[in-house]
């Protein structure tokens, strides 16, 4: 299939194609998977690569690999409140505190019904959910690939997410798989203007990050950006009745997200609290001064280096306005990218935080997917596969940041 942008691309909100009624639901349903199978295919293939080369890396070096990826780091704060909800605080050698309400509710709360009607235990089932989220990820990205430059483009762009800098994370008991995955089923349900879906989706996202509020900027202005050109046609007779459904799918967006925060404050007693607890992880907006001061703080051959990948950045994000993505796919995918800068966290999670922006990804994925050779497609894939899995082991390891 030819890999060069429908015209559906260029739209705000491309048309729905039609609906076959007399299909029956779980037909529908078989059909869509086959579609989207050598895109799981592919995606599987990826991260299996990245799991057999860390898998060996652990046993080489007389580690423990489901430990690794199972039970460390941010991992073991979701199973603690899946375990015993929320109420924790740890006590830093230097005074801070690192409170448990900054980790988000729906992976705990998964791991613990998996754990209560399964064998598995909570790590195992933190795997389980990162895993089957990281397939649906997968399926919903190539989706919304498909659906605006060809299926072709859209299986590698699934599969080049899944070989993604740090995409070892994706087969970690973290919530990166499970919020791109409800983001990228969502961006499709407003490309198919299936809004109240989309909205759904959107409130289980901000029951999962902090960062669906890029999700629910994308589906607001895209809903405003609609409801302003149909009002400068002049035609504003019944303009809320036509648009009932999309604006019910806005107003449910932040539900899960908001629900949070109010709980939030109403446990701790304060309306700020959940943007305290925030600040005392270190996850406050500071408009990018600490990572500027991280920048001007490395010797210069880092700095140089880390400001040619931050332009590389720049440019991907150029590339994508360039392609002229649908404004939910376009907002989002840079809303991502500058809620994961501008924030005054640990400057070695940032590649993991702008995980979840796989619109970044549709540049080189049409341009993969246009090589007329399809061995030479593959060839870069394997190539970057490889490249992801090395990185992934190194760091998983204890050699690189968490």
């Amino acid at each position: 299939m030819s890999a060069d942008p429908s015209p559906q691309a260029t739209a705000a909100l491309p048309r729905p194609q039609p609906r076959q009624a007399h299909r029956p639901v779980r037909g529908r349903a078989a059909a869509a998977l086959a579609r989207a199978a050598p895109a799981l295919g592919a995606y599987a293939a990826v991260r299996a690569v990245g799991l057999v080369v860390f898998w060996a890396a652990a046993s080489a070096a007389g580690k423990d690999a489901f430990h690794l990826l199972a039970e460390r780091w941010d991992s073991v704060w979701y199973q603690r409140v899946a375990e015993h909800g929320y109420g924790y605080t740890a006590v830093l050698p230097d005074g801070g505190i690192h409170p448990d309400l900054a980790f988000f509710p729906l992976l705990p709360a998964l791991e613990r019904s998996i754990a209560e009607i399964t064998p598995l235990g909570l790590a195992g089932a933190g795997l389980l959910v990162a895993w089957v989220a990281g397939l649906l990820a997968g399926w919903g990205i190539f989706a919304v690939g498909a659906r605006l430059y060809g299926r072709r483009a859209g299986v590698v762009l699934a599969a080049l997410w899944g070989a993604y800098p740090t995409a070892f994370v994706q087969s970690m008991a973290y919530t990166e798989t499970l919020f791109t995955a409800l983001a990228a089923w969502s961006l499709y349900a407003a490309l198919t203007r299936r809004w109240i879906v989309a909205g759904a989706l959107c409130a289980f996202a901000g029951l999962t990050r902090p960062s669906a509020a890029a999700l629910i900027a994308a589906l607001a202005i895209t809903a405003a950006v609609a409801l302003v050109r149909e009002y400068r046609t002049g035609d504003t007779d019944g303009i809320v009745r036509r648009n009932g459904r999309m604006l019910l799918g806005v107003v449910l967006a932040p539900v899960g997200w908001l629900a949070y925060v109010v709980f939030v404050a109403v446990r701790e007693g304060s309306p700020f609290a959940y943007f305290d607890v925030q600040a005392q992880w270190g996850n406050s907006i500071d408009g990018g001064a600490a990572l500027a001061s991280f920048v001007l703080g490395l010797p210069l051959p880092g700095a140089l280096g880390l400001c040619a990948a931050l332009a590389g950045l720049g440019w991907l994000v150029w590339l994508c306005v360039r392609q002229r993505q649908p404004l939910p796919v376009l907002v989002y995918g840079i809303a991502v990218v500058v809620i994961s800068l501008i924030g005054s966290g640990y400057f070695g999670s940032r590649p993991r935080l702008m995980m979840p922006a796989f619109p970044l990804l549709l540049p080189p994925a049409v341009a993969l997917a246009a090589l007329h050779s399809r061995v030479r497609t593959v060839t870069v894939l394997a190539v970057l596969a490889a490249a992801s899995a090395g990185y992934g082991a190194w760091t998983l390891l204890g050699s690189g940041p968490p």
